[in-house]
């Protein structure tokens, strides 16, 4: 029997999905009809997925004038309890051990100093904290990445290659998925994992670099 706290296929409606989406986005082009092969996907999943349904899009929440920063990962945590609709944030009492790296490298690139999962501050800056698969099955990694998310974030990569906008190209995967990108500028180095971070995620400085193109651009730096 499921709990209150575990969602299945079918709580994942296009208007819950939808909701959090600033209108914008639609404006810019990203047409509704794109989730329908994810929504009859998941109606047909009686596992427990994550995130919850209002979070799934929840990136979106920003308006696409806003975006300076694209940071792409790959699939929510598979963890319960993880996952916020927000890649690599979380709201888990001990850092995912990506995340642990990518402050790591952060405090060896900027001295910055950060202790919880919590991104929102850079979202209000104006990074967009984007998967290129927005929902996973609880315990089962990459388990979504075949029901038609790619379309939906294919087309948001799209509306933000644009100039003044910096994108952080964190392994293969991502490297892939920004492949056609023609405007923005595209910042690639390995995975914060603890698999790949030390074949050249650690001492590729993303965040200082970031800022340069943005104040080359003329745009405001973000404050890690």
């Amino acid at each position: 029997m499921s709990t209150p706290a575990e969602h299945h296929g079918c709580d994942y409606t296009e208007s819950a999905l939808l909701a959090p989406i600033d209108r914008s986005w639609f404006d810019a082009g990203l047409q509704p009809e794109a989730l329908r092969d994810v929504i009859n996907n998941l109606a047909q999943d009686t596992r427990t997925i994550h995130p919850k349904p209002e979070l799934v899009l929840r990136a979106l929440s920003m308006p696409v004038a806003h975006v300076k920063v694209l940071i792409l990962g790959q699939d929510p945590y598979p963890t319960p309890g993880h996952a916020v609709g927000l890649s690599f944030a979380s709201d888990a009492p001990r850092l995912p051990r990506s995340l642990a790296n990518i402050y790591k490298e952060l405090y060896d690139d900027t001295a910055t100093t950060r202790t919880t999962g919590n991104l929102d501050d850079w979202v209000d800056q104006g990074v967009l904290l984007l998967n290129t698969t927005l929902t996973v099955v609880s315990g089962q990694a990459g388990s979504h990445s075949r029901i038609g998310w790619k379309k939906v974030t294919d087309a948001i990569i799209a509306i933000v290659d644009r100039p003044g906008v910096v994108a952080l190209a964190w392994g293969a995967h991502a490297g892939r998925a920004l492949a056609n990108c023609q405007h923005m500028e595209v910042i690639a180095s390995a995975h914060p994992s603890p698999l790949s971070a030390r074949r050249g995620f650690f001492g590729s400085r993303p965040f200082s670099r970031a800022n340069e193109t943005l104040i080359a651009a003329g745009r405001e730096p973000i404050n890690w």
